[in-house]
């Protein structure tokens, strides 16, 4: 076999990885594939090793290092992870912290797993959508819970109840520290801003 053939075997042998462990994340959760596969699309293009350049976002999900640490704490215990949920605390202004560096570090590597990536990003979503469903009185769209995952929960209820009362308002008005880091979403391409119902239809 040539390198370009191991390379090829192994991108595939990756890909493939990425998808069952998807899959099987769906059947342990209850939570739609293709919204778990559709969200790592865009996430990462089903890279699981994707860092992002303008915050910690990491991994298949691009989870964030507190979105991680809190659905590790959360849910961790139920996948064997009792070690890592143990290790989590939170301090008075409610910031999850690891006192281990070391611990830390591993726990946080942990998003670069493919099979515990795609379990807590279903088990992420589920609370999502309860959380979205319970503040907004309707059921939760699958763009909605992408944007939970995104803004985080309280931002995406911000984002949704400010676009019911006025859709063309601008999306970096509402969230501004999201848009600070993701200019290509809240702007065109001529810098000017986007509203929420584009969007959120984008």
């Amino acid at each position: 076999m040539s390198a370009f053939d191991s390379l090829f075997a192994t991108g595939i042998n990756s890909g493939k990885r990425v998808t069952n462990a998807i899959a099987q994340a769906s059947r342990r959760t209850g939570v739609d594939f293709n919204y778990l596969l559709g969200q790592a699309q865009v996430e990462s293009s089903l890279n699981p090793a994707a860092r992002a350049a303008t915050s910690s976002a990491t991994g298949l999900y691009q989870f964030i290092d507190q979105s991680w640490l809190a659905v590790i704490n959360q849910h961790g215990d139920q996948y064997g992870l009792g070690w890592a949920a143990e290790a989590i605390q939170q301090n008075g202004a409610g910031r999850y912290f690891v006192a281990d560096p070391t611990l830390r570090q591993q726990i946080m590597d942990l998003r670069n797993h493919p099979e515990t990536a795609s379990v807590m990003a279903a088990e992420h979503a589920a609370d999502n959508k309860a959380f979205l469903e319970s503040r907004l009185g309707r059921a939760a769209q699958p763009v909605d819970l992408y944007l939970a995952h995104f803004l985080g929960a309280g931002g995406a209820v911000k984002f949704l109840n400010a676009m019911a009362t006025d859709p063309g308002a601008s999306g970096a008005a509402v969230v501004p520290a999201a848009a600070r880091a993701n200019r290509s979403i809240f702007y065109d391409r001529q810098g000017n801003a986007r509203s929420l119902a584009d969007i959120r239809n984008s």
